[in-house]
């Protein structure tokens, strides 16, 4: 699975490769982004590729409330055409989920240590996503957030898929996210991608194209951020 991730780098050669409109210039570097908050997405919309920002963890439309997110952060690659909470968002409503690592944890006697993947050239990527449009209904809307503060509008949100692990990820954890680079980031964007040509990229990234990195404890808990995250203990 993953249940969290970074997103440090800048964004802009991402958003060019897929012709992005807009950008989030309020945007900071995230070290530890954790299912339930805020990130940043590309989706492809009538009028354009736009970025927006999106909470983590999918609340299909029909769901009768918010609280299904907290169980959909991610969607397993071999069930998407089966699976109704994610079969309607992978034929229409695909996104990137931008990144730059992400952790899975190692079970030692010491307790979980935390690991960071990362491009051996430790570029920027994307998670191949889904993403949905949740309207609130008004018994529920006090219910979205851990704030007393309800929505102003509709919910939308997003979930990514994993796929099976690769060699560097497997002695960590069994799955991974799928990585998305160079032209398989337009090809996943297009509503006219065939679904065979998409399920095609719905591969663990190669082994040895990637790094594995200690990271420090702190991203153990869901509300640590900054670079202190990267620090190995």
């Amino acid at each position: 699975m993953c249940a969290r991730y970074t997103q440090i780098r800048d964004l802009q050669a991402i958003l060019a490769l897929v012709q992005c409109r807009g950008g989030l210039p309020a945007w900071m570097p995230r070290y530890n982004i954790a299912p339930q908050q805020p990130a940043p997405v590309i989706v492809r919309t009538q009028e354009a590729t736009e970025l927006k920002l999106m909470r983590w963890g999918l609340v299909p439309s029909w769901a009768e409330d918010a609280k299904i997110g907290a169980q959909l952060i991610n969607a397993r690659a071999e069930t998407l055409r089966q699976k109704p909470s994610f079969r309607e968002a992978f034929a229409r409503r695909r996104c990137l989920v931008l990144a730059d690592g992400f952790y899975e944890w190692e079970t030692t006697p010491a307790g979980k240590r935390p690991w960071r993947f990362v491009l051996r050239d430790e570029a920027p990527f994307c998670f191949a996503g889904l993403w949905a449009v949740w309207q609130p209904r008004p018994a529920a809307q006090t219910e979205l957030f851990s704030t007393d503060t309800p929505p102003a509008g509709p919910l939308e949100t997003f979930t990514i898929i994993t796929t099976t692990a690769n060699d560097l990820v497997r002695p960590i954890h069994d799955r991974m996210p799928v990585i998305l680079t160079g032209e398989a980031l337009r090809l996943w964007l297009n509503p006219a991608s065939p679904p065979q040509e998409l399920q095609k990229l719905l591969q663990p990234f190669p082994a040895d194209a990637m790094l594995r990195l200690p990271a420090s404890r702190r991203v153990n808990r869901p509300g640590a951020e900054g670079p202190e995250c990267l620090e190995p203990e």
